[in-house]
């Protein structure tokens, strides 16, 4: 399966460069009365990389080129009955009591009356933001480059809300794709100015939550710089939306496929290993409980909300093109030379994954045609692949050069 998994990637690397040398369409900008920038809007064409707009007075240097140096929750017995599978695959499966992102049963039916949160939270320096708070109460967590080789995770919340979540950080461009899917309220501590105009030209604009309203509070740890103490309770940001009359129910285009049971002909997947250039993640099977636990740099990653090891259901790897726009500096010298430029995940069309569920992985594809459908998983006969009920880690992987063996499935 390593060698599997490796000329895939050496395949999407190829096909990427490929596409380089290729004149491709701008996409269909969201209108904007607030700045003149491009704004990426997914169409179901979308399959190949698309170039920003070049700047009207370049000041920036070129793109920068990657170089690569040398205690969970069980499942319930509810979920996992042999006698009695649980099969989710068109809406009306769901009926009224189950959470659409995660295929669990919800106890109280007004905790899926509230609207979805994407909540931006910190994954850099290690010492100043872990233990992170409600990684394990997410329906959903991304982790994907924030800039140069660092991470950054979105936390999508939904129908379990805790009390508190962070620390916070900024936004990056892949929020202007991941509200939309999720139907969510986005909160976040700031961006740099190009992301920043283009999510307030976005279609979501009245759900941005900024960090100057409800919900977002300090927590004062001494240990921590200023900038790593910002934390969000969920219940103060469904107030503010509230008082905008938008704290209401998510309106899901698509619908993700669920079975307690996994599919057949599944290979062993018992530990997975990224190596992100900056960290290198792990997550490693627990076969008793049915999770897979988290690992960063070799050692342990826990929510200290919980106290558990960090831990998920399904681990979907996916490889988007990955475009750095030439108009966004996210990462600036004292000289003001840009550093690190802001990265275009693109997050629409479809492309080649890895699902790994109850010790075992499965090749799939991920397709999202429209902008406000979620992703949605195939294989390559086109039927649905089903996830496990419970939680969901995307580990989104550059097509980048120095990325062709980063992903290594035991």
């Amino acid at each position: 399966m390593k060698k599997w998994f490796l000329l895939l990637m050496t395949t999407l690397l190829l096909t990427a460069l490929a596409a380089c040398g290729k004149e491709t369409p701008l996409p269909t900008p969201i209108p904007s009365s607030a700045t003149e920038e491009t704004v990426v809007e997914p169409t179901a064409e979308a399959t190949e990389p698309t170039e920003p707009a070049p700047a009207e007075t370049p000041t920036l240097p070129p793109p920068l080129i990657i170089t690569p140096t040398a205690a969970s929750t069980p499942i319930t017995a509810e979920e996992t009955a042999a006698d009695e599978p649980v099969v989710l695959m068109t809406a009306a499966d769901f009926g009224d009591n189950r959470n659409p992102l995660t295929g669990e049963l919800v106890e109280a039916l007004e905790d899926l009356a509230q609207r979805p949160l994407a909540i931006k939270i910190s994954n850099s320096p290690p010492g100043q933001v872990r233990p992170q708070s409600g990684l394990n109460d997410a329906a959903i967590i991304v982790e994907h480059l924030a800039e140069g080789a660092v991470t950054r995770l979105t936390g999508i919340f939904y129908g379990n809300w805790p009390e508190k979540v962070g620390p916070v950080r900024s936004a990056r461009l892949i929020d202007l794709e991941l509200p939309a899917m999720y139907d969510a309220g986005l909160a976040y501590s700031g961006a740099s100015v190009g992301v920043s105009q283009r999510l307030f030209s976005s279609d979501f604009r009245p759900r941005i939550i900024r960090s100057n309203t409800a919900g977002y509070y300090r927590s004062g740890e001494e240990n921590r710089d200023i900038e790593h103490t910002l934390y969000v309770n969920p219940t103060g940001l469904h107030d503010t939306l509230a008082e905008r009359d938008l704290n209401t129910p998510p309106n899901f285009n698509t619908v993700m496929a669920f079975a307690s049971e996994p599919p057949e002909n599944g290979e062993p997947a018992t530990h997975l290993t990224i190596d992100y250039i900056w960290e290198v993640v792990e997550w490693k099977y627990d076969e008793e409980n049915g999770r897979y636990n988290r690992w960063a740099d070799g050692e342990p990653i826990y929510d200290a909300n919980d106290g558990e090891q960090a831990h998920t259901a399904n681990i979907i790897i996916i490889t988007p093109y990955h475009v750095q726009d030439a108009n966004i500096c996210e990462q600036a010298s004292k000289e003001g030379e840009c550093l690190a430029l802001s990265v275009q995940i693109q997050l629409w069309g479809s492309g080649p994954g890895i699902l790994m569920r109850d010790g075992q992985q499965f090749p799939i594809f991920w397709h999202r045609e429209g902008r406000y459908d979620l992703l949605t998983f195939s294989d390559g006969a086109g039927n649905p692949v089903p996830l496990q009920i419970g939680n969901t880690w995307f580990q989104i992987v550059p097509n980048w050069r120095g990325y062709e063996k980063a992903v290594v499935i035991e």
